[in-house]
């Protein structure tokens, strides 16, 4: 599909690059000694691919031991909190298994920004020091402009903002950066052009290229880091979508070696009435993160409230460093004035208190900021 004319082109190689590794993986060919050779020794691409793979499946322990090291050698015993706030459901796209869906018949909403500042006030009264910004993909109900404010009003109050918004130029991101945003997440969804144009049936998100370049060209604007993930359970294999989406965590990094890089886990969860099928298990979600910690050891990693209590309690301090607290998917929510509906059902509401507290059992140390602005 055609760049519409307002998006910006980039012609690094990192796309070609990354979709022509993918097309040559094939997750059945990897033997238990490929797994073996990752394990015990430097882990790169193949070694990944192996980690990836079924033959893997029967040595998570091995991978969790190895993960727990690398996360103790890079990130200690800290595990970073935050919380989203969504402040717009408004969407222009048309992805079957989003609940912003704009053919969903959901109630829509926009908070102004005194009602945004009420939900950050809300957020900050928790103790919590980190916010992410989010929205539904919608220039013309928040545009480059409203995020903008919405984000100087997040830095008054925070000390790390981030944003989740629909993918924007290099001087956009510059603007967002400006207003004071640190870092960008922008989910790929698959890594599959052809899977990502059969789900993405309208609106400027099925360009897969503009969306894929949108860290490069939130780094380009300033931004100190970016997150990379892909919903599992879109295509087919998930593997071959968490190969791709970690080979270009690692591009990025080649290219960009001053950036911050993370990664999330998000699995189809149940949005806007429709019960999306979970194609993936929980030991499979735990080997896709245990792979990254061991491919990418520098990397943040993220798990969701899309998931249980008990499997993010697990993970945290074996891979993932970062979990979010208090969440709400709503609109207006956090202060008690909801207006609008949630993108998809959470599966862990405990406020900041009970994670921290469980945290704490776990020995490990909850962090609320560990950026200082200068």
């Amino acid at each position: 599909m055609d760049y519409l004319d307002n998006m910006e082109m980039l012609d690094s190689g990192i796309m070609d690059t990354v979709l022509g590794e993918t097309s040559a993986y094939d997750p059945g060919s990897f033997s238990e000694r490929d797994v073996m050779d990752a394990l015990e020794g430097e882990c790169g691409i193949d070694g990944f691919a192996a980690l990836l793979s079924p033959a893997a499946e029967p040595h998570l322990e091995e991978m969790a031991e190895r993960a727990r090291d690398e996360t103790r050698r890079h990130f200690g015993n800290s595990v970073c909190l935050f919380t989203p706030l969504y402040v717009s459901n408004y969407c222009s796209n048309e992805c079957v298994y989003c609940g912003f869906n704009c053919r969903n018949r959901i109630n829509r909403a926009a908070l102004d920004l005194e009602g945004v500042a009420k939900e950050l006030d809300a957020i900050a009264a928790t103790g919590l020091k980190e916010v992410l910004i989010l929205t539904g993909e919608s220039r013309a109900r928040s545009d480059v402009g409203y995020i903008g404010e919405c984000v100087r009003l997040a830095s008054e109050r925070f000390s790390t903002v981030g944003i989740e918004v629909y993918p924007m130029n290099s001087d956009e991101y510059a603007h967002i950066h400006d207003c004071g945003a640190d870092y960008v997440t922008v989910f790929q969804e698959t890594y599959d052009p052809i899977r990502y144009e059969q789900l993405h049936l309208a609106g400027p998100k099925r360009i897969f290229s503009y969306r894929f370049d949108a860290q490069e060209r939130a780094l380009r604007g300033g931004m100190r880091g970016v997150a990379f993930g892909t919903l599992l359970g879109l295509r087919d294999d998930f593997r071959k979508d968490a190969f791709a989406c970690g080979l270009h965590a690692m591009e990025i990094q080649r290219h960009y070696p001053h950036a911050e890089t993370s990664m999330s886990l998000p699995r189809l969860r149940p949005a806007g009435g429709v019960d999306n099928h979970v194609a993936v298990t929980e030991a499979q979600l735990l080997q896709v993160s245990l792979a990254y910690r061991i491919f990418l050891p520098f990397a943040g990693q993220t798990i969701s409230t899309r998931e249980r209590p008990v499997f993010r309690d697990g993970i945290v301090g074996l891979s993932a460093t970062k979990i979010s607290a208090g969440v709400s998917v709503g609109i207006g929510e956090h202060s008690g004035e909801a207006h609008g509906d949630g993108q998809f059902v959470i599966s862990d509401p405990r406020d900041l208190a009970e994670i921290t507290e469980a945290l704490r059992r776990k020995g490990l140390q909850p962090v609320m900021t560990d950026y200082v602005r200068t």
